[in-house]
């Protein structure tokens, strides 16, 4: 969209009445957008590696020194509502990711991109039919069908 300056999203949204934002790959900060239809795929698990100046090879950086110091088992594809702050919205879908010990951010990531790739048509499916939800407000109104707890 030849001119589209990032601050425009709500205009955008709003012109074509979105009942649903996915904001996948989306790197700025989102203000005032219906957090209950607003949702966004992470390349790490969340809230740890999560936040301004968290994404991609930042994000698998971080992950793998964590994992080499111990403080981590394995990196996510995590799915989540969003906020009006970094990667705060309640987590409604985690996918662990195994790394290697020769992992380097960039085969890490493939492996991620991979997975968020698989999952991430399914899962909108499920937000955009209302299977999982929230009000908005209070995290522990989340709702997500029995069968997806095991992948939080």
């Amino acid at each position: 969209m030849s001119g589209f300056e990032a601050e425009d999203y709500q205009a955008l949204v709003n012109h074509y009445r979105a009942d649903y934002v996915s904001l996948s790959g989306w790197l700025k900060l989102t203000k005032g957008l219906d957090p209950r239809t607003t949702f966004n795929i992470h390349p790490g698990p969340l809230p740890n590696f999560g936040g301004p100046g968290m994404y991609g090879h930042h994000v698998h950086e971080a992950v793998i020194k964590a994992y080499k110091k111990g403080e981590i088992k394995n990196s996510e594809v995590c799915m989540h509502f969003v906020t009006d702050e970094y990667d705060r919205g309640p987590v409604f879908f985690r996918y662990p990711v195994r790394i290697r010990l020769n992992d380097t951010p960039e085969t890490l990531g493939d492996r991620v991109n991979k997975i968020e790739h698989g999952w991430q048509s399914f899962v909108t499916d499920l937000v955009v039919n209302g299977q999982i939800y929230w009000d908005g407000i209070h995290p522990e109104s989340l709702v997500v069908p029995d069968f997806m707890r095991k992948f939080l």
